[in-house]
Formats: C-alpha cells, structure tokens, sequence
C-alpha cells in the first residue's frame, strides 16, 4: 500500500470507531510514535513488558492463536 492509501483506510477505521477509550488510546500510541526516536519506546519498557510484548510475538506466529481483524473490531464498539 502506498502512504495516501494507508492514511485513507486508517482514516476509515478511526472515523468507525464509537469507543472512546480506544480511540485515546489509539491517539496515545499515535502521539508517542509522532515525537519519539526509533527504539525510545522498547526502551521505556519494564523487563516484565518486554517479556509481555515477546511472548505475544511468539504466540501470533501461529495462525491458531489470531483472531480475525473483524472480530476484533466488533469487540470494540
């Protein structure tokens, strides 16, 4: 995808979201991407975090343990 096709289809699944705690939360992570420097965000992590954030990468390499995208969306609204 190229960038004004992936800004439209962010755009169009931002704009269907009712939740507003998970659209501050979208923000949140948004902000600190737009202001922080390429590896400060690993490094703010506590141990147990990164702990956190390797066993889900671990666990998402089997197809058995994603859930659809549609799913996750109607969970959210």
């Amino acid at each position: 995808m190229e960038t004004i096709e992936l800004r439209s289809n962010i755009h169009k699944i931002v704009d269907g979201i009712q939740n507003e705690q998970l659209l501050k939360t979208i923000y949140d992570f948004l902000k600190i991407r737009e202001t922080s420097k390429p590896g400060r965000l690993w490094d703010s992590l506590t141990e147990d975090q990164k702990q956190e954030v390797l066993l889900a990468y671990d666990e998402s390499e089997d197809e058995n343990n994603l859930i659809d995208r549609e799913k996750v969306f109607k969970r959210t609204k």
